[in-house]
């Protein structure tokens, strides 16, 4: 099918809704910048009445792509329901876009930020965007990699418990000290420049390297 559905035009000047013929089918695109309910009535008012005719016929497979909203499962139903009282639009799968991961890492990340001061320690499950600095004195601990958007200048430690490819990256790389899993790395003073931004410390040969964030996708691809 190489056609696009005509849109509904929303009040506000808007498409909401997008249905495009695909090669398997209908991929009905819904707008993830507004509210639910507002995609919900356009959504409503295309299967009834202005795509009333073109959503008829032979048996036609539906993707509903989201965008990035994240839907309950009650609100799935409701959109099953808006879109099954067409008979023969059968619903494969209603998914929300996946979120891309930071490079380095495929797993689920949680951010956080603040500062983490002199004698204080961070402690944290699994791959951890931190949104502040680390001053000298102060300590993350994570069992995954560790992503700072500000200064290290204390002690990191990612991988804690033995993960050899968790990383530790920072805007502005000086800490006292950088570990992943049993790893310890060479004392900054060693790395054989002063100042150190967007960099990133990884293991390799079972020893630890510091690298430019602009060659982290290298190590991914390797």
């Amino acid at each position: 099918m190489g056609w696009e559905v005509g849109t509904f035009m929303a009040t506000a000047g808007k498409h909401h809704v997008i249905i495009k013929g695909v090669k398997d089918g209908l991929n009905f695109l819904l707008d993830d910048s507004c509210e639910l309910a507002t995609v919900l009535e356009e959504l409503r008012h295309k299967v009834e009445s202005t795509h009333d005719r073109i959503l008829t016929g032979p048996i036609v497979r539906v993707q509903v792509r989201l965008g990035k909203r994240s839907v309950s499962d009650e609100e799935k139903e409701e959109i099953r329901a808006i879109i099954g009282q067409k008979g023969n639009l059968l619903i494969q799968s209603i998914e929300s876009d996946e979120p891309e991961p930071l490079v380095g890492t495929a797993a689920p990340i949680t951010m956080l930020k603040g500062m983490v001061r002199s004698g204080q320690t961070l402690s944290h499950e699994g791959n951890l965007l931190y949104m502040g600095d680390v001053n000298p004195g102060g300590t993350i601990l994570c069992t995954g990699s560790i992503y700072i958007m500000g200064s290290l200048r204390g002690m990191a430690h990612a991988g804690v418990d033995g993960d050899e490819a968790a990383i530790v990256a920072a805007s502005h790389m000086r800490p006292t000290q950088l570990r992943i899993a049993g790893i310890i790395s060479r004392p900054p003073d060693e790395w054989g420049f002063q100042e150190a931004f967007m960099e990133y410390a990884y293991i390799k040969d079972g020893r630890m390297e510091i690298d430019k964030l602009n060659g982290l996708h290298r190590m991914v691809l390797a």
